[in-house]
Protein backbone atom coordinates (compact mmCIF):
# COMPACT_ATOMS: atom_id res chain seq x y z
CA UNK A 1 0.00 0.00 0.00
CA UNK A 2 3.01 2.17 -0.84
CA UNK A 3 0.78 6.07 -1.01
CA UNK A 4 2.48 9.18 -0.74
CA UNK A 5 0.23 11.90 2.10
CA UNK A 6 -1.10 13.92 -0.20
CA UNK A 7 -3.30 10.74 -2.26
CA UNK A 8 -4.39 9.60 1.30
CA UNK A 9 -5.06 12.52 2.52
CA UNK A 10 -6.37 15.01 -0.54
CA UNK A 11 -9.21 17.47 -1.68
CA UNK A 12 -12.62 16.16 -0.75
CA UNK A 13 -14.67 15.73 -3.99
CA UNK A 14 -18.31 15.68 -4.72
CA UNK A 15 -20.32 12.87 -5.19
CA UNK A 16 -19.45 9.09 -4.17
CA UNK A 17 -15.83 8.55 -3.57
CA UNK A 18 -14.03 5.29 -5.21
CA UNK A 19 -11.81 3.15 -2.78
CA UNK A 20 -8.83 1.15 -3.54
CA UNK A 21 -8.26 -2.07 -2.29
CA UNK A 22 -4.65 -3.20 -1.20
CA UNK A 23 -3.16 -6.94 -1.74
CA UNK A 24 -2.71 -7.25 1.36
CA UNK A 25 -9.78 15.55 34.03
CA UNK A 26 -12.26 14.05 36.10
CA UNK A 27 -12.86 11.09 33.62
CA UNK A 28 -16.06 10.63 32.07
CA UNK A 29 -17.76 7.22 33.83
CA UNK A 30 -18.05 4.23 31.56
CA UNK A 31 -20.71 1.81 32.05
CA UNK A 32 -19.21 -1.20 30.29
CA UNK A 33 -22.77 -3.09 30.88
CA UNK A 34 -24.40 -0.98 28.80
CA UNK A 35 -22.41 -1.26 25.59
CA UNK A 36 -23.32 -3.63 23.16
CA UNK A 37 -20.23 -6.12 22.53
CA UNK A 38 -22.34 -8.22 20.40
CA UNK A 39 -20.70 -9.84 17.07
CA UNK A 40 -18.11 -7.63 15.49
CA UNK A 41 -19.34 -6.27 11.96
CA UNK A 42 -18.32 -7.80 9.14
CA UNK A 43 -15.44 -6.07 7.15
CA UNK A 44 -16.66 -4.00 4.06
CA UNK A 45 -15.72 -6.18 0.77
CA UNK A 46 -13.91 -2.80 -0.63
CA UNK A 47 -11.09 -3.33 2.38
CA UNK A 48 -8.52 -6.00 3.48
CA UNK A 49 -8.64 -6.87 7.20
CA UNK A 50 -5.33 -8.08 8.76
CA UNK A 51 -4.66 -9.42 12.08
CA UNK A 52 -2.17 -7.94 14.77
CA UNK A 53 -1.88 -10.18 17.83
CA UNK A 54 -5.75 -11.05 17.35
CA UNK A 55 -6.29 -6.97 16.68
CA UNK A 56 -8.17 -6.04 13.28
CA UNK A 57 -6.65 -3.89 11.20
CA UNK A 58 -8.53 -2.42 8.00
CA UNK A 59 -6.16 -1.69 4.98
CA UNK A 60 -6.81 0.61 2.56
CA UNK A 61 -5.21 3.00 0.00
CA UNK A 62 -7.39 5.99 0.92
CA UNK A 63 -9.59 6.10 4.24
CA UNK A 64 -11.19 9.58 4.57
CA UNK A 65 -12.99 9.02 1.07
CA UNK A 66 -14.16 5.82 2.60
CA UNK A 67 -15.48 7.63 5.59
CA UNK A 68 -17.05 10.35 3.43
CA UNK A 69 -18.78 7.88 1.50
CA UNK A 70 -20.33 5.98 4.35
CA UNK A 71 -21.28 9.86 5.84
CA UNK A 72 -22.98 10.61 2.87
CA UNK A 73 -25.01 6.62 2.92
CA UNK A 74 -25.63 7.59 6.44
CA UNK A 75 -23.82 4.58 8.05
CA UNK A 76 -22.10 5.91 11.42
CA UNK A 77 -18.39 4.68 12.19
CA UNK A 78 -16.63 4.10 14.64
CA UNK A 79 -12.92 5.11 14.21
CA UNK A 80 -10.11 3.24 16.49
CA UNK A 81 -6.13 4.04 15.64
CA UNK A 82 -4.57 1.08 16.69
CA UNK A 83 -1.09 1.31 17.76
CA UNK A 84 1.34 -0.96 20.13
CA UNK A 85 0.10 -0.15 23.74
CA UNK A 86 -2.89 -0.50 22.58
CA UNK A 87 -2.98 -4.10 21.47
CA UNK A 88 -1.06 -5.07 24.57
CA UNK A 89 -3.50 -3.54 26.71
CA UNK A 90 -6.62 -4.91 24.45
CA UNK A 91 -4.53 -8.61 25.28
CA UNK A 92 -5.30 -8.67 29.14
CA UNK A 93 -8.52 -6.27 28.85
CA UNK A 94 -11.32 -8.35 27.05
CA UNK A 95 -13.56 -4.80 26.95
CA UNK A 96 -11.07 -2.91 25.03
CA UNK A 97 -10.33 -6.16 22.66
CA UNK A 98 -14.17 -6.10 21.88
CA UNK A 99 -14.59 -2.77 21.38
CA UNK A 100 -11.70 -2.75 18.48
CA UNK A 101 -13.35 -5.55 17.28
CA UNK A 102 -16.98 -3.91 16.88
CA UNK A 103 -15.17 -0.73 15.21
CA UNK A 104 -15.85 -0.49 12.08
CA UNK A 105 -12.67 1.04 11.00
CA UNK A 106 -9.18 0.34 12.32
CA UNK A 107 -6.06 2.14 11.27
CA UNK A 108 -2.67 1.04 11.56
CA UNK A 109 -1.34 4.48 13.83
CA UNK A 110 1.69 2.91 15.62
CA UNK A 111 5.02 2.10 14.40
CA UNK A 112 4.95 -1.18 15.66
CA UNK A 113 2.04 -2.35 14.00
CA UNK A 114 3.36 -1.24 10.47
CA UNK A 115 6.26 -3.17 11.86
CA UNK A 116 4.18 -5.76 12.51
CA UNK A 117 3.30 -5.90 8.66
CA UNK A 118 5.95 -5.98 7.50
CA UNK A 119 6.90 -8.83 9.33
CA UNK A 120 4.11 -10.38 6.68
CA UNK A 121 5.17 -8.94 3.51
CA UNK A 122 2.53 -6.33 3.97
CA UNK A 123 4.07 -3.31 3.25
CA UNK A 124 2.20 -0.02 4.35
CA UNK A 125 2.90 3.21 5.28
CA UNK A 126 2.02 4.45 9.27
CA UNK A 127 -1.31 6.80 9.43
CA UNK A 128 -1.31 8.38 12.30
CA UNK A 129 -4.52 9.28 13.82
CA UNK A 130 -4.12 13.02 14.26
CA UNK A 131 -3.27 13.51 10.53
CA UNK A 132 -6.64 11.29 9.83
CA UNK A 133 -8.19 13.94 11.75
CA UNK A 134 -7.31 16.49 9.81
CA UNK A 135 -7.94 15.27 6.68
CA UNK A 136 -11.18 14.65 7.52
CA UNK A 137 -11.83 18.66 9.08
CA UNK A 138 -10.09 19.34 5.63
CA UNK A 139 -12.97 17.65 4.15
CA UNK A 140 -15.17 18.62 6.28
CA UNK A 141 -14.89 22.37 5.62
CA UNK A 142 -15.16 22.10 1.47
CA UNK A 143 -17.91 20.15 1.53
CA UNK A 144 -20.95 22.22 0.51
CA UNK A 145 -22.78 22.71 2.98
CA UNK A 146 -19.87 22.19 5.70
CA UNK A 147 -20.04 19.26 7.86
CA UNK A 148 -21.05 19.64 11.46
CA UNK A 149 -18.02 18.70 13.68
CA UNK A 150 -18.13 18.46 17.46
CA UNK A 151 -15.11 17.97 19.98
CA UNK A 152 -14.74 16.48 23.51
CA UNK A 153 -12.06 16.21 25.37
CA UNK A 154 -8.94 17.86 27.17
CA UNK A 155 -8.40 20.19 29.83
CA UNK A 156 -11.00 23.39 30.36
CA UNK A 157 -9.95 25.58 27.63
CA UNK A 158 -7.56 23.48 25.21
CA UNK A 159 -10.54 21.87 22.88
CA UNK A 160 -12.01 25.73 22.56
CA UNK A 161 -8.58 27.24 21.19
CA UNK A 162 -7.61 23.91 19.58
CA UNK A 163 -10.98 24.09 16.95
CA UNK A 164 -10.15 28.48 16.41
CA UNK A 165 -7.02 27.56 15.75
CA UNK A 166 -8.14 24.57 13.09
CA UNK A 167 -11.17 26.98 12.01
CA UNK A 168 -8.23 29.30 10.50
CA UNK A 169 -6.20 26.53 9.28
CA UNK A 170 -9.54 25.22 7.42
CA UNK A 171 -11.86 28.48 7.07
CA UNK A 172 -15.77 27.46 6.64
CA UNK A 173 -14.98 24.68 9.76
CA UNK A 174 -18.64 24.23 11.49
CA UNK A 175 -17.74 23.54 14.24
CA UNK A 176 -20.89 23.18 16.37
CA UNK A 177 -19.68 22.58 19.79
CA UNK A 178 -16.57 21.68 21.95
CA UNK A 179 -17.30 19.87 25.20
CA UNK A 180 -13.89 19.69 28.12
CA UNK A 181 -13.20 16.10 29.50
CA UNK A 182 -13.68 16.96 33.08
CA UNK A 183 -17.20 17.30 33.42
CA UNK A 184 -18.89 15.54 36.73
CA UNK A 185 -21.62 12.70 36.13
CA UNK A 186 -24.13 15.46 36.38
CA UNK A 187 -22.97 17.98 34.02
CA UNK A 188 -21.98 15.13 31.35
CA UNK A 189 -25.67 13.62 31.47
CA UNK A 190 -26.59 17.58 29.96
CA UNK A 191 -24.02 17.52 27.50
CA UNK A 192 -25.38 13.86 26.02
CA UNK A 193 -28.29 15.71 25.61
CA UNK A 194 -27.01 18.68 24.11
CA UNK A 195 -25.21 16.23 21.50
CA UNK A 196 -28.26 14.32 21.23
CA UNK A 197 -30.10 17.83 19.82
CA UNK A 198 -27.61 18.83 17.79
CA UNK A 199 -26.60 15.48 16.16
CA UNK A 200 -23.21 16.27 14.27
CA UNK A 201 -21.54 14.81 11.15
CA UNK A 202 -18.02 14.43 13.08
CA UNK A 203 -17.71 13.84 16.76
CA UNK A 204 -14.17 13.87 17.62
CA UNK A 205 -13.27 12.45 21.20
CA UNK A 206 -9.49 13.10 23.20
CA UNK A 207 -10.17 11.60 26.47
CA UNK A 208 -6.54 8.70 26.09
CA UNK A 209 -6.95 5.35 25.67
CA UNK A 210 -8.96 3.64 26.36
CA UNK A 211 -11.97 5.38 27.75
CA UNK A 212 -12.37 7.32 24.70
CA UNK A 213 -13.07 3.91 22.46
CA UNK A 214 -15.14 2.88 25.77
CA UNK A 215 -17.03 5.92 25.56
CA UNK A 216 -17.91 6.19 21.76
CA UNK A 217 -18.82 2.54 22.02
CA UNK A 218 -21.11 3.47 25.03
CA UNK A 219 -22.78 6.75 23.41
CA UNK A 220 -22.60 6.32 19.55
CA UNK A 221 -26.18 5.45 19.92
CA UNK A 222 -27.33 8.95 20.63
CA UNK A 223 -25.45 10.19 16.86
CA UNK A 224 -26.09 6.90 14.63
CA UNK A 225 -25.02 8.08 11.58
CA UNK A 226 -22.03 9.95 12.54
CA UNK A 227 -18.26 9.75 12.16
CA UNK A 228 -16.73 8.74 15.77
CA UNK A 229 -13.11 9.22 16.04
CA UNK A 230 -10.47 8.58 18.77
CA UNK A 231 -8.28 11.20 19.07
CA UNK A 232 -6.29 11.15 22.15
CA UNK A 233 -3.87 14.23 22.38
CA UNK A 234 -4.49 15.83 19.16
CA UNK A 235 -6.75 19.00 20.89
CA UNK A 236 -3.15 19.41 23.21
CA UNK A 237 -1.86 19.78 19.78
CA UNK A 238 -4.11 21.59 18.10
CA UNK A 239 -3.84 24.20 20.60
CA UNK A 240 -0.33 24.90 20.66
CA UNK A 241 -0.03 23.44 23.98
CA UNK A 242 2.39 20.28 22.47
CA UNK A 243 4.17 19.09 19.36
CA UNK A 244 4.53 16.52 17.53
CA UNK A 245 7.59 15.01 16.49
CA UNK A 246 10.03 16.36 14.00
CA UNK A 247 8.72 15.07 10.07
CA UNK A 248 12.03 13.52 9.55
CA UNK A 249 11.61 11.16 12.89
CA UNK A 250 7.81 10.78 12.05
CA UNK A 251 9.08 9.52 8.80
CA UNK A 252 11.34 6.82 10.05
CA UNK A 253 8.53 5.50 12.54
CA UNK A 254 10.26 7.23 15.25
CA UNK A 255 7.92 9.45 16.60
CA UNK A 256 7.54 7.33 19.70
CA UNK A 257 11.24 8.26 20.51
CA UNK A 258 10.11 11.89 20.90
CA UNK A 259 7.43 11.65 22.83
CA UNK A 260 9.39 9.97 25.03
CA UNK A 261 12.33 12.41 25.08
CA UNK A 262 9.25 15.14 25.86
CA UNK A 263 7.22 13.22 28.63
CA UNK A 264 9.63 10.86 29.99
CA UNK A 265 6.86 9.45 32.24
CA UNK A 266 5.58 7.95 29.79
CA UNK A 267 8.08 5.43 30.18
CA UNK A 268 6.09 2.42 31.82
CA UNK A 269 3.56 2.68 29.20
CA UNK A 270 6.63 2.26 26.64
CA UNK A 271 7.78 -0.59 27.62
CA UNK A 272 4.73 -2.05 26.11
CA UNK A 273 7.13 -1.44 22.94
CA UNK A 274 9.67 -3.96 23.75
CA UNK A 275 7.49 -6.50 24.54
CA UNK A 276 5.25 -6.00 21.65
CA UNK A 277 8.67 -6.38 19.24
CA UNK A 278 9.31 -9.54 21.28
CA UNK A 279 5.97 -11.20 20.67
CA UNK A 280 5.89 -10.09 17.34
CA UNK A 281 9.35 -12.25 15.89
CA UNK A 282 8.48 -15.00 18.29
CA UNK A 283 4.69 -15.31 16.57
CA UNK A 284 6.10 -14.80 12.94
CA UNK A 285 9.07 -17.56 13.85
CA UNK A 286 6.41 -20.06 15.43
CA UNK A 287 4.24 -19.42 12.00
CA UNK A 288 7.49 -20.58 10.15
CA UNK A 289 8.00 -23.72 11.75
CA UNK A 290 4.41 -24.41 11.84
CA UNK A 291 3.97 -24.45 7.94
Amino acid sequence: MGVERNELYGSCSKGKMESKVDRKSQDPQVNISAMDLSTPPPVSATSQQFSVMGMPVHLRDEYPGWLCDRLAQGQGTHVVTLNTEMIMLAETTPELARVIHQAELVIPDGAGVVLYLRLYGVHIARHPGIELAEALLQRAAQTSPALSIFCFGGEPGVTETAMANMQQRFPGLNVVGTEHGFHPPEAEAAMLERLAALQPQLILVGLGVPRQEYWIAQHRHLCPQAIWVGVGGSFDIWAGRKFRAPLWLRNHNLEWVYRLYKEPWRWRRMLALPRFAWRALIDRVAKKFRR
